[in-house]
């Protein structure tokens, strides 16, 4: 049975990031995969510490970052996974915090500093393809996402996994539902009768990407 693990970057266990991640979850366990779902706010942990172990000559560690905290299990599951799907709502540009801290531990030790001879680039340290599924929740509407070049800042989440891991794809959410109750909050920028019809008709086919996404990972051919 192929292993999927899903990574929630949010805060909120059952929210628009969560909601879609539940549902990608939901499309490759009904193509047969088994899914584990984990919320990185429930773990206390590092990003990147720049020990550099991974990089030393003769080092051991195949891809898996060296620092030891509640993070490790988690990464020592993903690079055993058959997929990965990680997911973050987009704050002022980029993803969550502790989402990033995630990434840089996960794909710094799976990628070497050496040539590859025949491509130029630099080699990669696994020697088999990881898919990874990217899905990411936005209060901006898809309007803004070229205007504020949020295309270029968040692709750049895929293009890092695809070379580390050998494939990657993303799933944008915009215009996202951001309060349950618009009238608690001093947000009148934002249009809550707009939101919640986004909410109603556009959520439901983002929730469809992202079932889509789930069933496509499981299926995944690691042979090519």
């Amino acid at each position: 049975m192929r292993k999927i693990v899903i990574i929630n970057g949010s805060p909120r266990k059952n929210f628009n990031t969560a909601k879609l991640l539940k549902e990608a979850g939901r499309g490759a366990q009904e193509n047969g995969a088994e899914v584990e779902f984990v919320n990185l706010y429930d773990l206390n942990y590092k990003g990147c510490i720049s020990c550099l172990v991974c990089k030393r000559k003769g080092n051991t560690q195949n891809g898996l970052c060296f620092y030891k905290d509640a993070l490790t299990p988690v990464l020592e599951k993903c690079l055993n996974a058959d997929a990965v799907i990680v997911g973050s709502p987009v704050y002022h540009s980029y993803p969550s915090g502790m989402f990033r801290s995630f990434l840089e531990r996960f794909m710094f030790p799976a990628h070497t500093y050496m040539k590859d001879e025949k491509t130029g680039s630099m080699k990669r340290v696994l020697n088999h393809t990881i898919p990874v599924g990217v899905i990411m929740t936005m209060n901006a509407p898809e309007s803004w996402f070229k205007a504020s070049h949020y295309h270029i800042i968040l692709n750049e989440n895929e293009e890092s996994l695809r070379h580390v891991f050998g494939y990657a794809e993303s799933l944008y959410a915009f215009d996202t539902f951001q309060f349950t109750d618009y009238s608690k909050y001093d947000c009148d920028y934002f249009d809550p009768t707009h939101k919640a019809q986004v909410r109603d008709c556009q959520f439901p086919l983002d929730l469809a990407k992202a079932y889509d996404m789930g069933k496509r990972l499981a299926n995944f051919n690691h042979n090519i």
